[in-house]
């Protein structure tokens, strides 16, 4: 209904212009001002390295009351995944909605406007439609990456991660000595710090985003809003009121802290992102109080974050645009905090590939939950047909309407993913893995099955067991139908 009575008013307004004889202007110009009268706003939300770590998502002992809050007014997506667990290569994929595959979107230097030069991005799309779009944060994971799909240069704050640098030279110093062939070392991967908010770059981030806002309900031009925040990307740098809203004597350490029974080789990786900060061994496990700081400084990210979150929609509800803006944010990927013994992203488990996804568009359903599977490629199309618009030929996604009308309807068979010479793909109560000699080519090395209705977390590699032998060749040729191809 929405939609319709939106095209109703900008052919009739689209008609009455036409018909005035001594309006100036090319009909050209007249044409796209009626084809963007009543478009709906976009308000597009990235949060960097996210994993499902939400009060929302069934984590009860998060304090996410902003993050719940746009949940409830909300289609929530319970399994979305991600294209690529690293980050240039998700937002690629997810900002052209094309699959990676063993050339394309391949690790976090990825670029949209380099791997697949001839698709027109997300943001392009809708600038060339007719709407301002404005980056602010992290959205590429390069700044300059599909420039011309901007109304202008993106922008991005300059602020340090770090409020105490003294100690953290220390922290470096001391490192070193300890570790002497360890050249190159960031400082320490958390920081507690009595500062304010303001002294934080997603915190300016969000100033800006609030101040478009508040330019773009003056002009009434509809506008594509792209926000990314930082956090919780490591270091886990955050106010310290942020890190007492946890107990640190409760936090719970993974359970699963060692590999998978039968994990075959380059399936669990060593945690190298984590080991280039100090006082993290150069190899090993890390003790157990330091994870217990990692997971309580990721926790405090988190919870600054969604305190950030609560700002920009605060603003977006009194200016009066959210009646007509779409709101979808997303986590780029997931990431372990100690599961398997790793750290970070970068895997083909589903501590990698599971990240958050809410959809809130005006005139859909609100607070509902969907358990269907869904893969990052579906954005593209769906904020393309909510805005009234066909998707690109190019896009390989799926339009999440139906599913936002009803959250309930059936879903995918399955998702897609990919990392480095691993392919992998999710059902509703498998996922299975397979690893080759090269990426997405060459000799079958090793594979993984889990079946997540007994083994959620992953720890029972079923591969090559003669009873589910079949099963295991029908994921196999699922997988290698439906994988991204060069």
């Amino acid at each position: 209904m929405w939609i319709q009575t939106r095209s109703v008013i900008s052919f009739l307004w689209f008609a009455i212009i036409c018909s005035t004889p001594f309006l100036s202007g090319s009909l050209e110009a007249i044409a796209l001002n009626a084809q963007t009268i009543n478009r709906p706003n976009v308000l597009f939300i990235a949060v960097d390295d996210l994993r499902p770590q939400l009060a929302c998502y069934g984590q009860s002992q998060m304090r996410t009351p902003n993050f719940d809050a746009l949940a409830k007014r909300s289609v929530l997506f319970e399994r979305a995944y991600c294209m690529v667990p690293t980050c240039g290569a998700s937002r690629a994929s997810l900002m052209t909605g094309i699959r990676p595959s063993p050339s394309r979107f391949v690790s976090y230097t990825a670029r949209a406007d380099r791997d697949m030069p001839d698709a027109m991005t997300l943001n392009t799309f809708f600038k060339e439609n007719g709407y301002t779009t404005i980056s602010l944060g992290k959205v590429f994971h390069f700044v300059d990456d599909s420039l011309a799909g901007w109304s202008e240069d993106p922008w991005r704050s300059k602020l340090n991660d770090y409020q105490n640098e003294s100690v953290q030279r220390t922290a470096v110093a001391q490192h070193q000595q300890k570790y002497p062939n360890r050249k190159k070392v960031r400082a320490m991967p958390y920081e507690s710090a009595d500062a304010l908010d303001s002294e934080y770059r997603d915190y300016e981030t969000a100033t800006q985003a609030i101040a478009r806002i508040k330019q773009f309900a003056e002009s009434k031009d509809p506008f594509f809003l792209a926000v990314g925040f930082n956090k919780p990307h490591l270091p886990f740098c955050a106010p310290k009121r942020y890190w007492d809203l946890y107990s640190h004597e409760d936090i719970q350490l993974a359970e699963n802290d060692g590999p998978p029974l039968n994990a075959p080789e380059g399936a669990v990786h060593a945690s190298g992102e984590l080991r280039a900060y100090a006082s993290i061994p150069p190899t090993g496990p890390v003790s157990q109080d330091t994870a217990r700081q990692l997971i309580h400084g990721y926790y405090a990210c988190v919870s600054f974050i969604d305190a950030q979150l609560g700002r920009l929609i605060q603003q977006l509800d009194d200016s009066g645009l959210a009646n007509n803006t779409i709101i979808v944010l997303w986590g780029d990927h997931g990431w372990q905090l100690g599961e398997h013994g790793m750290w970070n992203k970068h895997s083909c488990f589903e501590t990698s590939m599971h990240a958050p996804l809410m959809i809130a568009a005006p005139g859909f359903v609100q607070g509902e939950r969907c358990r269907s599977l869904t893969e990052f490629i579906d954005i593209y199309p769906t904020l393309c047909e909510l805005s009234g618009f066909n998707a690109p030929s190019h896009v390989q996604g799926v339009s999440l309407i139906p599913w936002l009308k009803n959250p309930k309807a059936p879903g995918k068979a399955n998702a897609i993913g990919r990392f480095q010479t691993g392919d992998t793909v999710r059902t509703d109560s498998h996922r299975y893995s397979e690893y080759r000699t090269q990426q997405g080519r060459g000799r079958l090395t090793g594979a993984m099955l889990y079946d997540h209705r007994i083994d959620p977390g992953e720890n029972q590699n079923l591969s090559g067991t003669d009873e589910i032998t079949e099963f295991e060749e029908s994921l196999r040729a699922e997988l290698a139908k439906r994988k991204g191809r060069d």
